[in-house]
Formats: C-alpha cells, structure tokens, sequence
C-alpha cells in the first residue's frame, strides 16, 4: 500500500496542499513551489487512483490519504499545518486537519463540496483558524457556491473570508486558467504568510 506525495522545504512550519479528484500534484506546484522558496514544509500528497499512488478499487475514504501526509509531515518535523485542498482535496484536508494530529493554523478551502471523504462541515465547526473560502458562482451553475457557502456559515473562525471569483472555473484552475488567477495565487500565498504571522 502506497500514497505518493511531493515534499518541499523544511521546517516546523507545515502546510499541506491536496489536489481535487482527477488531477495531481501538478495542481498545488506553483504555489508549493514559492512557499517551500519563503520557509514552509510543504506536503502535496496524491490520492490513491492518481498519478504514482497506488490503484484501489475503494477510494471512497480519500480523507485517509491527506491523514498520511499530515503523520509525514509530523514525521519530518513539522509542528504545525496550515491546510489547504481544492474540489474534495479541500474537504478532506479539513477533515484530517481537524482530528488533532498538529496544531492548524490556517485553512484554505477552494471550490470543496460540504461532504466528501468525510463530513467538512463538522471538521470547520471545529477549525478557528483564518479561513479563506474561494469559489465561482458559475461552477456548475452554483451548485458549487452553495457548498462552499454552507462551508462558510459553519465555520468557527472569526476571521473568515468568502472569496468570490468570476471565472467560472473550478478549484485550482481558477488560478491557472482564470483570468484573474495570478492574483488569486499571490493572494493564497498572503493569506498563508498571514495565518503563520498570528502565530509568531
């Protein structure tokens, strides 16, 4: 049994990056890349079913992988997490994040259904970190808004932000392929910088 995962950097500072279903760690690798450059341990795991990780025929549990990652990241030395995920890599980064394994110092949700892998509306309930929401209104014609909105309200953050972007796409190809996406990458990378700086 195998999950792959990409690490970069180092450190006790930790961020976790987990790609919507369908697509990679290639999704998370620019922004990856230019935290790992500022001083974060970065972990972007792969699901099983994706890329190198192994094939299962279950992967109705895909919260157990972002789990993984977390316990490596704690392996390697990091001390804290900020949590991030896209499509359900969002939701079950949540999830895992949620169930105590290290301290969570910021959550980044972008375009998660409120349930897959587990149940993320209770996983925000428990989650008082800065939180940043991003989603398109015009993803599948709202019904992602919805999700990420009913997210939004269950959150137990007081300082919480709902991003709206109007490209339409969904998770992170609204950075790579919105138009406004290179601000949107530089304001993910702010926003980390920002939930670490609380800490310090």
């Amino acid at each position: 049994m195998h999950v792959s995962a990409l690490e970069l950097g180092g450190g006790p500072d930790g961020v976790l990056l987990a790609h919507e279903q369908g697509y990679s760690i290639c999704s998370f690798l620019g922004i990856g890349e230019e935290l790992a450059s500022r001083g974060y341990h970065v972990m972007i795991p792969e699901y099983r079913n994706h890329g190198a990780s192994e094939e299962v025929s279950d992967n109705e549990h895909i919260a157990r992988d972002a789990r993984a990652a977390l316990a490596e990241l704690k392996r390697q030395g990091a001390q804290r997490v900020f949590l991030g995920g896209a499509s359900c890599g969002g939701t079950t980064a949540a999830v895992a994040g949620a169930e105590g394994r290290l301290p969570v110092v910021g959550l980044l949700i972008m375009s998660s259904p409120a349930r897959c892998g587990g149940d993320g509306v209770a996983a925000v309930r428990t989650i008082d970190a800065p939180s940043m929401f991003i989603v398109s209104p015009g993803d599948m014609n709202g019904a992602v808004e919805k999700q990420v909105r009913e997210l939004y309200v269950a959150s137990a953050s007081k300082d919480k932000k709902l991003v709206i972007d109007r490209s339409g796409f969904h998770g992170t190809d609204m950075i790579s392929r919105g138009p406004q996406g290179a601000a949107l990458h530089d304001r993910v990378i702010r926003f980390v910088e920002s939930a670490y700086a609380r800490r310090r």
